[in-house]
C-alpha cells in the first residue's frame, strides 16, 4: 500500500465567489480614463477573507460530484467505494493525500483531479503537515526529526553530544521535603 501526495497549484484562485466582491485597481493595471473605477472579481484571489471558504467550497463539491463522501467526523476525509475497491482522501487545505489498495482506483483519483485543476503529483508520501513519513515492508512511519533538528540550530544547540535519553538511566528521585508545587509548563 501506498499513500500519495498532491499540491494544488495557486488552489485559492479557483474558488468561485457567492457574493459580488469589487477591488480598486491594482497598482500597474490603473486606466488612467478611470481612475475611480474598480474591478469585479469572479473568483476568488489570495488575501481575500472569502478565499479558503471559496477554495474549500469549490473542492468539496468537485468531490461529492465524483461520488466521494464526506468523513462525519471529519469533513477533510473523503471516501469512495467502487465495488470492493475503496480509496481514502485527506485534504489540508490545497495538500491532499490519499491511497487506496487498488492502483487504478489512485490512478483514476489522480487523472479526475488533474482534469479540473492544476496539480503537482508528489509521489509517494514522504512530508506532509510538517511530518517526515517514511514507508517500508513493517510499515508507515513518522517523526519530526526534520522540526527537532531547526529546533536545536535555533537555540544553538545543534552542536551538542548526544545521549540516548534525557536524563542518566536508573536516577533515583527524591520527593520534595518542603512540597512545593511545581509549574508543569
Amino acid at each position: 500500500m501506498t499513500i500519495y501526495q498532491i499540491n494544488v497549484k495557486t488552489a485559492f484562485l479557483n474558488g468561485e465567489l457567492k457574493e459580488e466582491v469589487y477591488v480598486s485597481q491594482p497598482e500597474g493595471f490603473v486606466d488612467p480614463d478611470h481612475l475611480t473605477h474598480v474591478y469585479r472579481l469572479k473568483k476568488a484571489l489570495y488575501g481575500l477573507k472569502q478565499a479558503p471558504r471559496a477554495w474549500y467550497d469549490t473542492l468539496s463539491r468537485f468531490f461529492l460530484d465524483n461520488k466521494f463522501s464526506k468523513g462525519a467526523v471529519d469533513p477533510t476525509l473523503l471516501t469512495r467505494k467502487t465495488g470492493k475497491h475503496i480509496i481514502l482522501v485527506q485534504i489540508y487545505v490545497d495538500d491532499i493525500i490519499f491511497f487506496s489498495i487498488d492502483p487504478k482506483a489512485c490512478d483514476i483519483f489522480s487523472n479526475e483531479m488533474s482534469s479540473k485543476f492544476q496539480m503537482s503529483m508528489m509521489g509517494q508520501m514522504s512530508f506532509f503537515l510538517g511530518l517526515q513519513v517514511s514507508h517500508n515492508p513493517k510499515g508507515i512511519f513518522i517523526n519530526q526529526s526534520k522540526f527537532a533538528l531547526e529546533i536545536l540550530k535555533k537555540f544553538g544547540m545543534d552542536s551538542c553530544d548526544l545521549v540516548d535519553t534525557p536524563m542518566v538511566d536508573r536516577l533515583k528521585l527524591e520527593e520534595d521535603p518542603l512540597g512545593i508545587p511545581v509549574d508543569q509548563t
